[in-house]
């Protein structure tokens, strides 16, 4: 298997340092550098063909919002997006543009090693604990909240075993979670997930868990 390459973006030197050290130790990660905010991500990208950012959202200069919109637009690379339990709208903006995946900071080292090899292998992941915010809608009036609405996911066309598939998928579920919680095979829900994006003209899991929770594509 080939080293997946990363960047590091994160102003705080104890995060950025610590991550390192997490993926130098693994030989399936390369770290090609670190950043303390967007522009220094994207200078770095532009020289060093990352396949994933870990992007901190609140950065000076350039933050991860920005340099994700960037990133995506010019091809760089898959971000994964790391966020603390406050920055609920920030995650929605994020979202908004293209990043394919969301991190708490509290992980442990497996977990984010994880989550990296997920979104470098074609996976958008999201805490369970963001799908919760995002599906609250409790955030700055002045902001268009992402809520569920009648008028927005159309559940119509899904049978019921389908419609426990996406929901299963909308709490943040893995597949082998779902397969226990549905008692089905791993593979079986492999299979339903890769219809139902397929139905929708979605490309990963993230987007469908949003697009359940939210309303939009």
């Amino acid at each position: 298997m080939e080293k997946i390459k990363v960047i590091i973006a994160d102003d705080s030197d104890f995060v950025r340092d610590g991550m390192k050290i997490i993926l130098d130790v693994d030989d399936d990660f390369e770290v090609l550098g670190v950043a303390a905010n967007g522009r220094e991500a994207i200078e770095l990208a532009e020289t060093s063909a990352p396949d994933v950012f870990l992007m901190d959202i609140q950065m000076p200069e350039m933050d991860g919002i920005e340099a994700t919109k960037y990133i995506v637009e010019h091809d760089l690379g898959k971000v994964l997006i790391l966020t603390t339990f406050d920055d609920d709208e920030l995650v929605r903006r994020a979202l908004r543009n293209g990043a394919k995946g969301y991190l708490i900071k509290n992980h442990t080292p497996e977990h984010l090693k994880q989550m990296i090899k997920s979104v470098y292998n074609g996976t958008g992941v999201m805490e369970g604990s963001i799908l919760e915010t995002l599906a609250s809608g409790d955030s700055d009036s002045s902001v268009t909240p992402l809520v569920m609405n009648d008028s927005g996911f159309d559940s119509s066309g899904y049978s019921d075993r389908e419609l426990d598939i996406i929901r299963a998928v909308s709490e943040g579920l893995s597949n082998k979670e779902i397969a226990e919680k549905l008692f089905i095979s791993e593979g079986t829900v492999k299979n339903y997930i890769t219809n139902i994006l397929s139905k929708e003209g979605l490309s990963h899991r993230t987007a469908l868990a949003v697009y359940y929770l939210t309303g939009k594509k």
